[in-house]
């Protein structure tokens, strides 16, 4: 086995003959799925749907009454027994609610109807694929080259995939509560690999978490970040059809 110096860390062990040898081509594309290829309907559009199903729609009328909740929301998620419920939050579904109803409880708007608020975040079209994400799907599929999903996300996110008719572009999940694991757990990463039956060498994880996401390259897969942020225009998804050719 070949070793230098200052080596990057891997998760997977390499023949001396596979590190001779020059990259394979991309043959499959792992994604992951929140703030990545779908996103979450806005904070004013959740809000009025759980204002409209709790009978608390009234409260939303002020001019000024989304920004405070967003102001309550943005300070309770800091407070540290809030902090802590967020730890490991996408391991089990459980936990997921658990950290969710500790953070709600601390705004007004929502303390008293966090089950209703979570009904609403979890509907099937509460999530929604950006501009790009269908025709990235597509263009990669005529391409030739198998599609994964590797997210941390504590339900199925399959309804949401097949509320948009996007399932079928898809070839396999991995979901973190599914597995007991969450990125950048390296067996999330291989498990999505084996289910393609590509080499992870010849892989590429597409996200937007450079410590999550970016873990797969310890995995010997290519890795490409997407930058932070709210994106109502494309994602940029375009960009990584130029990897793969």
């Amino acid at each position: 086995m070949r070793h230098t110096l200052f080596e990057t860390p891997s998760a997977r062990g390499l023949t001396d003959a596979e590190m001779a040898a020059p990259l394979p081509r991309v043959r499959a594309v792992l994604f992951d799925f929140s703030n990545t290829i779908f996103e979450m309907i806005n904070l004013e559009t959740w809000l009025h749907r759980v204002g409209t199903a709790s009978g608390r729609l009234a409260l939303l009328d002020g001019h000024d009454a989304v920004a405070e909740i967003s102001r309550q929301l943005r300070t309770a998620f800091r407070l540290p027994a809030v902090v802590a419920l967020q730890e490991g939050r996408d391991l089990s579904p459980e936990r997921h609610y658990r950290a969710m109803l500790g953070w709600w409880e601390h705004v007004d708007f929502l303390r008293g109807v966090e089950e209703t608020a979570y009904r609403e975040l979890t509907a099937p079209d509460a999530w929604g694929p950006y501009p790009d994400t269908e025709p990235t799907l597509r263009a990669l599929r005529d391409r030739g080259l198998r599609i994964a999903i590797v997210s941390d996300f504590a339900w199925d996110l399959r309804i949401h995939l097949a509320h948009h008719k996007l399932d079928g572009l898809v070839d396999s999940c991995v979901i973190s509560y599914e597995h007991g694991r969450e990125k950048p757990d390296p067996q999330l990463f291989f498990t999505a690999c084996a289910d393609l039956g590509t080499d992870p060498r010849a892989a590429l994880m597409v996200g937007d978490n450079p410590v999550r996401d970016g873990g797969a390259a310890a995995c010997g897969l290519r890795t490409y970040i997407l930058p932070a942020g709210s994106h109502s225009a494309d994602r940029g998804l375009a960009d990584i059809l130029r990897l793969v050719t």
